[in-house]
Order: C-alpha cells, then sequence, then structure tokens
C-alpha cells in the first residue's frame, strides 16, 4: 500500500531531480511508482501512425520510484515522513512526522 495519491505535492530525494518538487499525476501501485509532474524526463521516439498523429521525438515524465520521493509539508514547506492517525471522524488521516500538520487527501 502506498501513502501518496492522485494530487499529492512531492519532493524528489534522489535522483538526478533531486530537490524538484512536483504533483502526482499517477501512482503505479503494483510497480511500486509514481509520475510526478515535471519530473524525470524521457525522450520518446515516434514513427507517425496515421496522417493525424506525428510522428519525432515527444518529452515525457517517467515512472519514479516511490523510495525516491517525500510528502511536501503545506506548513514545513519541506519533505516530511507521514504517520497515519484517526481523525475526529474515525477515519485515517496521514500527519507530518515533523509538525503534526493534517497532510490532506486532494481529489
Amino acid at each position: 500500500m502506498s501513502h501518496f495519491t492522485r494530487n499529492d505535492q512531492v519532493v524528489v530525494i534522489a535522483g538526478d531531480d533531486r530537490g524538484k518538487t512536483g504533483k502526482v499525476l499517477k501512482v503505479l501501485l503494483d510497480k511500486g511508482r509514481l509520475i510526478v509532474e515535471k519530473v524525470n524526463f524521457i525522450k520518446r521516439h515516434t514513427k507517425p501512425r496515421s496522417q493525424k498523429i506525428q510522428g519525432g521525438i515527444l518529452e515525457r515524465e517517467a515512472p519514479i520510484h516511490v523510495s525516491n520521493v517525500m510528502h511536501l509539508c503545506p506548513k514545513c514547506q519541506m519533505g516530511v515522513r507521514v504517520t497515519m492517525k484517526r481523525g475526529q471522524d474515525g477515519k485515517r488521516e496521514r500527519y507530518c512526522a515533523r509538525c503534526g500538520e493534517a497532510i490532506p487527501r486532494v481529489r
């Protein structure tokens, strides 16, 4: 199970894009990877498939492993670990382990 969901703000802590922040576009649970906006770009060489689809070199985001990113705390403005606690309504909520601020699930 991943603590990350779509639209979470994350910061990259390892790799070529270290220090960059972005929004999670997609979570690949079975592979343990995330696709983060404007992070880990690759070049994809494509052939033209029809009259409408043009070929060329496309740049797009590649998946990055979940161990290489951390949640971006809205209060601390830095990468933090996340703890899970029961909220007042009984549902599990995510909290910043550093300052205790709730990390909301943005839909």
